[in-house]
């Protein structure tokens, strides 16, 4: 039963860690950009879209497409590098619990 315990310990230490998790993504911005940084959008570390910025040059004529393309690129981009930063704090956590097999 001993081991269980200490099963019990670290389920309830990661889960705090969780949580602390879950408040230092909300708190972090990435930036994701298309188009040579013509178009450039932030996001928090949970995905959560922030702010967009466009490079006024883009609205000449009739590229509206164009931009709309960019910024999709650009939230996939920032979305991609908020999952990136989300993993590599997550197995900070993770990393050091003697987990069972399945479960990080």
């Amino acid at each position: 039963m001993k081991n269980f315990g200490n099963l019990m310990k670290q389920a309830q230490e990661m889960q705090t860690k969780m949580q602390e998790m879950q408040d230092l993504l909300a708190g972090v911005d990435v930036q994701g950009s298309a188009g040579a940084g013509m178009v450039t959008v932030t996001m928090n570390g949970k995905g959560e879209m922030r702010g967009v910025k466009i490079d006024p040059s883009l609205f000449n004529g009739e590229d509206a497409e164009v931009v709309e393309d960019l910024i999709v690129a650009a939230c996939n981009d920032a979305k991609a590098k908020a999952e990136t930063y989300a993993q590599e704090e997550m197995s900070k956590i993770t990393g050091g619990l003697n987990l069972p097999p399945g479960m990080k």
